[in-house]
């Protein structure tokens, strides 16, 4: 018999809460606290009023990558006197230096690593981006390595997901596969661009009625199983 392995000659991951956790609270406090203030729950409430709009703004191509970066930083910008780009760049260096890879995420990298070609797609950033990959050893299992901020477009564009299968060699779509987080961006946009799609999805939530993906996991552990069983 053979397995999923057999299926695939790529598999696209995204980045965020996908390989890496990504916990946006700790960030903020860790950068904070370099500037002797105590970021709290209150303070991340108002952020992510501000954040999360943004975010879908940007998933949507209303905005850019430096307008989203900037415009969330602004009041603090204001309030600590120094730039919305320098309060930027310090929040995603915090949030390198708390990066971990996801539970399994290791030991699902070091099992396809030779047997299948591996990919990112991100809407992430670039600055977080190279860091943790340089810093959790994974930056040789991973070409290419696609950024929306440096493309200009990001997930669920379909304008992505081409220019990561122009970098592939244009491989057959069925022989690719997505695997993301996100149900929108990831998912649907994988949908969108013709190639199967594998859900992580954490958190048991509902599928909606307009998005299915070919495969669901709730977590890296029982991809590996998945993706390996006979």
């Amino acid at each position: 018999m053979s397995n999923l392995l057999s299926k695939y000659k790529w598999i696209l991951f995204d980045a965020d809460e996908t390989l890496f956790h990504f916990d946006a609270f700790a960030g903020l406090k860790l950068m904070f606290s370099r500037f002797d203030i105590e970021f709290n729950a209150d303070d991340f409430a108002r952020y992510q009023q501000v954040n999360k709009p943004l975010w879908v703004e940007y998933q949507n191509g209303l905005i850019s990558a430096a307008h989203l970066q900037h415009t969330r930083f602004n009041d603090w910008a204001r309030r600590l006197s120094v730039s919305p780009q320098y309060l930027n760049s310090q929040f995603l260096t915090a949030m390198a230096d708390i990066c971990q890879p996801l539970p399994g995420a290791r030991e699902l990298v070091d099992s396809l690593t030779g047997r299948v070609n591996l990919g990112i797609i991100t809407n992430g950033f670039t600055q977080l981006q190279s860091i943790r990959l340089s810093r959790t050893g994974f930056q040789d299992a991973f070409n290419p390595v696609v950024i929306s901020e440096q493309l200009g477009k990001a997930k669920p564009d379909i304008a992505i997901f081409n220019h990561a299968l122009n970098l592939m060699g244009e491989p057959e779509k069925h022989q690719v596969l997505m695997v993301g987080d996100n149900l929108h961006s990831d998912i649907l946009g994988g949908m969108n661009a013709g190639i199967d799609t594998c859900w992580l999805n954490h958190y048991g939530a509902p599928l909606t009625d307009d998005i299915a993906p070919s495969y669901q996991v709730s977590n890296l552990t029982q991809l590996h199983q998945l993706l390996h069983a006979n």
